[in-house]
Parts: C-alpha cells; structure tokens; sequence
C-alpha cells in the first residue's frame, strides 16, 4: 500500500447559495473516529505486483488478494469508505522488461488488470482512481526523475509514455461502465497533479506562459478526458509540432489520436481527482523569466514544496471554466516538515488551503465534493525517505510497535470537522495577502 491518505466529504453537487461563506455545505458526511477526529474515506493503492506478480491475469497472488480484502472489510466494518488507487507507479517486472508504459501493449495488460480489481473488490470499493500523478512519473521516461525506469530519452519518452496512459485509463473507465457500473454503482476518475501560476505583473508575456504551463502540465492529460473537444490542448500540439519540425523530424514528438481515440477517451471520468501543494509567482522583466519566492513565506524542508494558499481557489476556478465545472476531489494536499508534534505551520497551511475551497465553492459555485489530506501519518517519503514528515499522526519507526501520536494539525482538523467550518480569522488572514488580492482585491 503506497498512497495513504484521508478525506473529509462534501456531499453535494454543487454550492448551496446563501449559507455562511465560511461553512463546508450541507450534507458534509463524517465516518468512524479515529484517535483524534472523524474521516469518512480512506485513500489507498494497490499494488500491482503484489495482486499479479507478472503482470498477467494467469498469475493472480491469492495472498494480496486476501491483504486488500481485510483491509477493505476493515474500513467497511468501521463506516469508513476505501477511495482505491490502482497505480501508483509501482509495475511489476516482466511488465517494464516489455517496455513499461512506452509499450502500446499496456493498455490491453492495465484493462485486464482493472478486471481483476473490479471483480475482487468492486462489490465493496465505489470509488476508483486509475491513475496517481501520471506527470511525475512519465519522467522516468523522459531523464531519470525520481521514478522508474530511469530511461534517458528526453522529448521524446513521455509523450509516448502519456499516450498509452491515457489510452488504459479510458479503458478501464469504460470496462467499468459497460460491465460493472449498473451492479457495482461505483465511480471511475484519474487523479492529476498541479501547481498554480500567478502572473506577477499581469503582463502579456507571463499571462502566456502561465497558459502554456497549465496546458502543457495539467491540460496535457486533463484536456483529452474533460474537455468539450478532447484531444491534446490545442497550444500543446501546435508548440511540439514547431519543435519537432525545427530539430529535423519528420513527424511531432507529441503522438497524435485518431477520432476513435479522441472521442474513447473523452468524457472517460466521473470525478476530476486533484493533487495540489503549492503555487508559483512567475515574473517576466527585460525579456527574462524568473520564479519569485517570498521570503515572508513559512519554509518547507522540501524545495518544491511553497506555502501558498493564494492559489488554490482561482486553481479550482480555472478547473471550472477549462472543463466545464468537474465534480473535483482534492486527493492530495499537505505540508512536509522535519518532525514534532507541534506543527503549527501545518495547521495553517490546512485552514489556509480548506478557506480557499470554501470560497471556490460558496462563491464561485466550483464543484468540489472532497479534501483529502496528505496524509494521516509520517511515512516513507521516496527520496526523501523518513527525513521529511507530512503526517497528521507522528510515528516512532525505532520502536518495533510503530505507536502513532497525534500532532497539533489533528487536532486542528478535528475542530474543522465538528464545526464544519473555517475559522473566521483564516478567511482574513487570507484575504489580506497580497497575492490573494491579486485575483480577489476586496473581501467578499
């Protein structure tokens, strides 16, 4: 089990107009308690590997089978329900041996895959996320990255790697809602990961480059499956098809869908899962295009990691008009420290980031039906391993019992929960940065 994760649920559909700007809508759902506050969902991954070692649909491992099926029946038997990932990078061997995901034969291997699931768990798992993050990890493909299989073929390896990607998704999406969705009456989404981009001076030249970046990050796996139109964004394919023919080629670097790909592909998702930690200033002086790091800003042991809730309500809001308004579920969100239980910059990173989804949802009527915090414990944080800590909960890893203490943030979120609102001093705390007023100049 690599993703952990828990999530606070907002059952509604859309804002309820006229309630207390700083309330979570009616309807906000709460499950079994934990040591310190109520959760509702639980976000983990299954391993691939360790359900089908190969890889393939004759070598099924009956051993983690039955782990996912305690596991499942545990959180059921507490009222909690499993938010399930499928992939979460981890690919069994013989499977990279054949190329990984730069092979087109992965789709056919991710939908058997995706069977299996749907018809060891699906009776009990309702919500489905086929894939984490795939940004981050089609960079080992690309020029090492942090993740598997460290292959050097940059401009070329991702875009082959997030075709077939894109392609399994939409399979499996599809394998459910054709064969298992009228029994199961479960939900299907992928989960993407972005920053935000302010333009630090509204200029032409930064206001076209935060638009290219969301489009070549985020859009470049969002458009094909929530636009109106599908496909690669347009900016995307018009920019590497340039690219490619000034190198030389013969064809774009960027693989192109056909109709039937195009149209398979769109619309293939219930939910729009959402991971977002941080955002970016970007400023654009004398030609020169640089990054601007506040220095007033709390700092993270992790470099990519900036505290910046100035950025998650007008993130939601571009979500809303790019795709139409998605039924989004913030999958992962949180803050990485050194240790102790006294985390208070944790805490107000969470009030800070959950006030900016209050205010997507109250008044500008984005969609967002779930937070979940990443994650409910210290745990092994790929490269970083356990010298930077994102927990809720702290863990003595040199006790052999692994006891768990809560940490002030817990405690935080507990209050958020029984209140079902954010504090009213948070919401002007927000409102008077600078990069918030940027996008909203007057409290509303």
């Amino acid at each position: 089990m690599i993703a952990t994760g828990v999530v606070v649920w907002f059952a509604l559909l859309g804002c309820v107009w006229g309630q207390a700007h700083n309330s979570f809508p009616e309807g906000f759902m709460f499950g079994a308690a934990t040591a310190a506050y109520q959760f509702g969902h639980y976000r983990f991954s299954i391993s691939w590997p360790r359900v089908m070692p190969t890889g393939d649909v004759t070598d099924i491992n009956q051993d983690g089978i039955d782990y996912y099926n305690k596991l499942i029946d545990a959180l059921l038997a507490d009222n909690i329900t499993p938010l399930v990932t499928m992939y979460h990078w981890d690919l069994p061997q013989p499977l990279q041996d054949l190329g990984g995901w730069a092979n087109p034969i992965m789709v056919d291997y991710f939908e058997d895959y995706a069977r299996v699931l749907y018809n060891k768990f699906g009776d009990r798992v309702k919500w489905w996320i086929t894939f984490n993050e795939p940004l981050t990890f089609v960079a080992g493909y690309e020029s090492g990255g942090c993740t598997p299989p460290q292959v050097n073929a940059p401009g070329v390896g991702k875009y082959l790697v997030a075709h077939t990607v894109l392609k399994s998704h939409a399979r499996a999406y599809h394998l459910y809602d054709e064969n298992y969705r009228d029994t199961q009456n479960g939900q299907v989404g992928i989960t993407l990961n972005t920053g935000w981009l302010l333009a630090a001076n509204g200029t032409e030249q930064e206001l076209q480059l935060v638009e290219y970046t969301m489009q070549s990050t985020l859009g470049w796996f969002a458009h094909p499956i929530y636009s109106k139109e599908g496909d690669y964004p347009a900016i995307l394919k018009e920019r590497i098809a340039n690219e490619s023919r000034a190198e030389g080629r013969y064809r774009s670097r960027l693989p192109e869908f056909d109709e039937y790909w195009i149209n398979y592909i769109r619309g293939s998702a219930d939910f729009f899962g959402l991971n977002h930690y941080g955002s970016t200033v970007l400023s654009a002086v004398d030609g020169g295009v640089q990054e601007l790091i506040d220095p007033s800003w709390p700092k993270s042991p992790t470099s990519w990691l900036l505290y910046t809730p100035f950025g998650m309500r007008p993130l939601l809001n571009w979500m809303k008009q790019e795709y139409d308004n998605p039924t989004i579920i913030i999958t992962e969100n949180g803050w990485a420290d050194e240790g102790g239980l006294n985390d208070t910059i944790r805490s107000n990173y969470y009030l800070s980031y959950l006030a900016g989804v209050v205010e997507a949802i109250n008044l500008d009527n984005v969609t967002v039906i779930g937070h979940t915090s990443w994650s409910i414990i210290d745990n092994f944080e790929w490269a970083s391993g356990f010298t930077i800590k994102f927990g809720l909960y702290s863990v003595d890893y040199d006790d052999a019992s692994r006891p768990r203490t809560p940490k002030v943030s817990a405690g935080v979120l507990a209050d958020i929960i029984s209140s079902n609102q954010i504090p009213e001093e948070t919401f002007e705390a927000l409102h008077a940065d600078p990069y918030y007023q940027m996008y909203y100049p007057s409290s509303e």
